[in-house]
């Protein structure tokens, strides 16, 4: 009877060990995913004070819309870091405010190796493990917003090089569920990435 139990407990412990070891990877992919997406929020929101400064309120709503964007992403991926059991590290988000031609530049650098790299390489290995559905949502909710970005920023940065400011959208709508980000003009009646009614977006006016 001791053997068994010994065996059974012996068991056990090395099915919890395979189980940490083969969510370990993804755990702290969430964790960078949180570090990342709340630093980008804090800094697009300084970049938008900035750029008000500079007297360009259009570009300033777009670094505001994404900020709230960023939030909402890392909001989600805190909540699946808790459904793994798991507390995320204190950190300081980090960052520098130059003009606005320069922090449109860092953010579209930032946005892109978010696109190009390292969503790619955190949805490849939580699929590789089967991990649940929630953690996959949450990331490729990101990934698809941050394509978005990508664009919008790029828009911004040459219509700020060409003189036509102007020509960029005036207001944003972010979906609150997933932080997909629209120009309001042309925002759907509901969300192309979470399926969220357009009665629930935030209006970033």
């Amino acid at each position: 009877m001791k053997k068994s139990i010994t065996f059974l407990a012996l068991a056990c412990l090395i099915l919890f060990a395979g189980c940490e070891t083969k969510r370990g990877k993804t755990v702290q992919n969430i964790k960078l995913g949180i570090k990342t997406e709340t630093t980008a929020s804090v800094k697009y929101a300084a970049f938008g004070q900035k750029a008000r400064v500079e007297g360009l309120d259009t570009i300033a709503k777009l670094f505001e819309a994404a900020s709230k964007a960023e939030a909402i992403h890392a909001s989600n991926h805190a909540d699946v870091l808790k459904s793994f059991m798991t507390e995320m590290d204190e950190f300081k988000p980090e960052f520098k405010v130059a003009s606005t031609v320069e922090n449109l530049k860092q953010t579209i650098d930032g946005e892109t190796y978010e696109v190009n790299e390292m969503y790619p390489m955190f949805l490849q290995d939580a699929k590789s493990k089967k991990i649940k559905k929630a953690t996959i949502e949450s990331l490729t909710w990101a990934l698809e917003t941050e394509k978005k970005h990508v664009a919008m920023f790029k828009a911004a940065l040459e219509a700020l090089n060409s003189g036509l400011k102007y020509n960029l959208p005036f207001e944003y709508m972010v979906c609150p569920v997933c932080g997909n980000t629209y120009d309001k003009v042309t925002a759907p009646e509901t969300c192309e990435l979470c399926g969220s009614s357009k009665n629930l977006f935030i209006d970033m006016k």
